[in-house]
């Protein structure tokens, strides 16, 4: 499958408070972010995704991250989030997000957990921690995978370094502390997006 949004950086909002959930998402999106994750080790995310499932659900495609149990997912699909993205790879919390009629981009970093993965039913890879394994190890995992599966880069991924990664057959990245930190100012991320879409931009032309 294509990936489903016209940008393929998923913002991660690890940490956000509910208050401030609405101005950092409107950030993004004006930015020309359609993808944001909120991990679930964030406090109240029910109330977050839910928020931003309501408010911004028609103009991104919005979930959440660090889902570990499909108990999670169940919870999830009742505040009508589109997106889960692991940082495992677990057969049972795939399946369950599928059959929610979610999109899942499943953590993994070896061959053996990425079809694993894909035998599950994810629908993308998140290659976790990419900074720890590098883009040359990541062309080489890709030479091995389905051509038609996005993967992203997580994890280390910067403006600086973002094409590379686009370079070695990611079709995007999820961005985590180097777009978001939890308290920061919403000018920190206005500046922050803008960086990202900017390298997204000269990295695609």
């Amino acid at each position: 499958m294509s990936w489903p949004t016209k940008l393929p950086l998923i913002a991660i909002l690890r940490g956000i408070q509910p208050h401030e959930v609405h101005d950092h998402i409107h950030a993004l999106l004006e930015a020309g972010f359609d993808a944001v994750e909120i991990p679930l080790n964030s406090p109240q995310w029910e109330i977050s995704i839910a928020d931003a499932v309501k408010t911004f659900g028609d103009r991104a495609l919005i979930g959440a991250g660090t889902v570990l149990q499909p108990a999670q997912v169940d919870t999830l699909a009742t505040l009508n989030s589109k997106l889960v993205v692991t940082p495992n790879t677990d057969a049972a919390v795939i399946r369950r997000a599928v059959e929610q009629g979610m999109i899942v981009a499943a953590g993994c970093a070896t061959a053996t957990e990425a079809f694993t993965a894909l035998q599950a039913g994810a629908q993308a890879l998140k290659i976790f921690p990419s900074a720890a394994f590098g883009p040359a190890y990541i062309k080489a995992l890709k030479a091995v995978l389905p051509a038609e599966v996005p993967v992203f880069a997580v994890g280390g991924v910067t403006p600086d370094n973002l094409a590379d990664y686009l370079a070695a057959g990611c079709v995007g990245a999820g961005l985590g502390s180097d777009l978001y930190r939890a308290g920061q100012p919403l000018s920190r991320t206005v500046e922050k997006a803008a960086a990202f879409v900017q390298s997204w931009k000269e990295a695609v032309r």
